[in-house]
């Protein structure tokens, strides 16, 4: 084997630098992966709590009386609590469009989650928006709301679970 020399121990040390290197890269790779899965299980609860949110199940309930296309005075008939859920649908459905489009959100998630809904009441609250929108002098009041919508409608049968799916699934 030989004497330990200086240009031996250089690298020796050398290898041992570049391999303790690669392997805090490695470690920081698989940190940050698990950091992502966790900003995603994250998001994900917090979306579903939406849902568990008395206030925005009192609104859905509320509002899923309306027909299709409701005018503004049609919604403003209905009193102020139907004007008020009206607002609270909008916002959370605002929230989560946004959310989807930072790419924050997953979209087949939020589509699994809240797509029928979004485009149902989107639907519903259409002309009221618009009504918001110009009576406000804000073009882009529920634009994510709408932004999502629109993408549930497109892609609802695509994101739609069959009972056979569902019935089929095993962990």
């Amino acid at each position: 084997m030989g004497e330990l020399t200086l240009e031996k121990f250089a690298a020796i040390a050398e290898v041992i630098g570049m391999l303790t290197i690669v392997s805090g890269l490695i470690f920081g790779i698989f940190q940050l992966r698990a950091h992502r899965m966790q900003q995603r299980n994250i998001v994900a609860s917090g979306l579903a709590k939406t849902f568990y949110n008395p206030e925005f199940a009192k609104a859905l309930v509320l509002l899923q009386h309306l027909p299709d296309g409701a005018s503004a005075e049609d919604v403003r008939k209905a009193g102020p609590e139907c004007e008020y859920a009206a607002v609270v649908v909008c916002t959370s459905f605002e929230t989560m469009g946004l959310l989807t489009y930072r790419k924050i959100a997953q979209f087949d998630l939020v589509m699994d989650l809240a797509g029928g809904v979004s485009a149902s009441m989107f639907r519903k609250l259409q002309n009221w928006i618009e009504h918001k929108r110009e009576s406000q002098n804000q073009p882009s009041w529920a634009e994510w709301f709408e932004w999502m919508a629109r993408l549930a409608e497109k892609y609802k049968d695509e994101h739609t679970l069959t009972k056979e799916q569902v019935a089929n699934w095993q962990p």
